[in-house]
């Protein structure tokens, strides 16, 4: 086999620790723009970034060689780091877990709408009836003790 070929698209979700709403307008552009910059650097590409105070949402592709787990826990590891540095919010952190949903192809338009509207979504439901609804559509079996 010569090369490989790949449609890997993920729309990954993350809250903040405690979920604390810490995530400000004044600077979430930013942070939305240097998780798109971590995962440019290797060698991923985030699609849309967008988020709403406790957490972040996050269209992205990546290749066969990417592992998940590794590219979740870097992202949320060197963006910790860059609020502490460069917003100067010491208690900034993020949730342990995280929701990760695969996406076809023929859907990415419509997810990528999803992800950039979430100010609006949120206007009329919480994060967690968000989440909740995201693990429902997907079939994911959960419990209230692991939800948060």
């Amino acid at each position: 086999m010569g090369s490989t070929f790949s449609s890997l698209y993920y729309h990954l979700v993350f809250g903040t620790k405690d979920r604390q709403s810490l995530i400000a307008a004044d600077w979430e552009q930013r942070l939305y723009s240097y998780l798109g910059g971590c995962l440019h650097a290797i060698g991923g590409k985030a699609l849309a970034v967008c988020g709403y105070g406790d957490h972040v949402h996050l269209l992205l592709s990546l290749k066969p060689i990417h592992g998940v787990a590794k590219v979740v826990g870097d992202l949320k590891g060197r963006s910790s780091k860059w609020v502490h540095q460069e917003i100067g919010i010491l208690p900034f952190g993020w949730q342990d877990g995280y929701g990760i949903f695969t996406v076809s192809a023929s859907n990415l338009d419509a997810v990528s709408e999803y992800v950039r509207n979430q100010h609006e979504h949120h206007r009329a439901r919480t994060f967690r009836e968000e989440y909740i609804a995201l693990l429902e559509k997907h079939g994911i079996e959960w419990t209230e003790e692991y939800l948060f």
